[in-house]
């Protein structure tokens, strides 16, 4: 059996929601608790299924749990005994990749699975191998595992990245902090996630400066101490995701728990929409007036740009926009599977290598879709929301990987949407034989 959402189109977004801790801040710092020899607290963790995956891989090394109400998690890191990250969790999630430079860094070896994740283009792992050879550590690639150790532990070093990458630039941050010297990695992705996780290692006892910027410094310390507690920003990604939502609709939302200066690109571009958009130190309210937004081009790229992970959600907006327009993608080079889905429903789109051209309709309608990948997931609930009729959307264990209680969510802002079970072709197929 599996699950399918349908989604009722129709509706106006209206609301209040408060945004979730950053999935991809919450991965990455989960993987910085094994740097730090004793108990963290953290807060605002998202209850994704990628978070309980890296909790389960944490706890196969021997990290140690206690979960409090809304998420609130006690870390015990104190005694790791395994230091193998296997094929079946690794295979699962990319970020469980990033348990790598840790446990490198305090424990001077590590065995990693080479990682999968959501088929979405090319993430080569070889940017991280490089970076950490150059710290001292001795890599082997072999039977589908990264094998590394470091029997002098690691030196600081100078690592220059050719082009950003997130992970990379927390792997080897990550390893540097408990290297010997000073380390700068030049290139650095300037995301927030990656100041998230430099703060929380900071207060832990790291010496880091420069994140969020293209160079980050670490002055390598001995150990890191427990006794922090650290609360995880929102997600700006699924402040996004809403806030599209508010516009596709010609609704209205206010969201609590997210700082508007990590969506800066994103809401000057909602303003070209025609939504009017206000906001505070910790919230942000767009209002369309009841009116159809207006098509709007956009380009993919690092922060801060627009973000990949919102280029699906803006291409469902466009499906329905005033006008025509052009979305450009620029970071990953396999990310317009969704295109293919909102053609059958009725969008007018043309793919052409990396960039997709739109010519807006008045209304899509529902048709039975597959979910491709997280954020395809949520492309297609927001193509679901301004569609005539109900959108039946397979395969969404994808979106459960990225956004909490998603259902829930769209239920207080008035929108039509239930999950429920469904019988595959293949169940129905047996069940006919006998």
């Amino acid at each position: 059996m599996l699950d399918v959402l349908h989604v009722t189109g129709g509706g106006c977004v209206g609301g209040t929601l408060r945004v979730s801790g950053a999935k991809n801040s919450a991965l990455p710092i989960l993987a910085g608790t094994l740097l730090v020899n004793g108990i963290v607290q953290l807060r605002n963790l998202p209850h994704l299924q990628d978070v309980t995956t890296m909790i389960g891989l944490l706890n196969l090394l021997g990290a140690r749990f206690l979960v409090e109400e809304s998420m609130h998690l006690e870390v015990d890191t104190r005694d790791i005994h395994c230091f193998e990250a296997p094929y079946d969790l690794v295979n699962t999630m990319r970020a469980s990749f990033l348990v790598l430079g840790p446990l490198l860094a305090r424990f001077r070896r590590a065995r990693v699975s080479l990682p999968g994740g959501c088929a979405i283009g090319s993430r080569p792992i070889d940017l991280h191998i490089k970076a950490l050879q150059q710290l001292g550590a001795i890599i082997e690639v072999k039977n589908g595992y990264v094998h590394a150790v470091a029997p002098n532990g690691l030196v600081g070093a100078q690592v220059v990245f050719e082009r950003p990458t997130v992970t990379g630039t927390e792997n080897i941050m990550m390893a540097a902090v408990l290297a010997r010297g000073t380390s700068v990695i030049s290139g650095a992705a300037k995301e927030p996630e990656v100041v998230d996780l430099a703060n929380f290692l900071n207060l832990c006892g790291a010496r880091i400066t420069g994140a969020g910027t293209a160079e980050i410094k670490i002055e390598g310390v001995p150990a890191l101490q427990g006794s922090c507690d650290y609360t995880i920003m929102g997600d700006r990604i699924e402040a996004g995701t809403f806030l599209i939502a508010a516009a596709i609709t010609s609704g209205q939302i206010r969201l609590e728990g997210v700082h508007p200066k990590f969506l800066s690109c994103v809401l000057e571009h909602l303003i070209l929409t025609g939504a009017m958009i206000d906001q505070g130190d910790d919230w942000i309210a767009l209002d369309m007036q009841g009116r159809r937004p207006r098509a709007v081009s956009i380009e993919t790229e690092a922060f801060p740009g627009f973000p990949t992970d919102l280029q699906a959600q803006w291409l469902a907006l466009n499906c329905i926009a005033e006008g025509e327009a052009v979305v450009k993608e620029n970071v990953f080079e396999n990310r317009f599977m969704h295109v293919q889905e909102m053609q059958r429903m009725g969008a007018q789109l043309t793919l052409c290598n990396q960039s997709v051209t739109s010519q807006g309709v008045r209304a899509l309608h529902a048709a039975g879709v597959s979910a491709t990948d997280l954020r395809a997931s949520a492309s297609l609930i927001l193509a679901g929301l301004v569609a005539q009729g109900t959108t039946v959307i397979h395969q969404i264990h994808h979106i459960d990987r990225g956004y909490e209680h998603i259902e829930a969510k769209f239920l207080n802002i008035g929108c039509k949407i239930r999950r429920s079970l469904h019988q595959g072709a293949e169940e129905r197929t047996e069940k006919a034989v006998q």
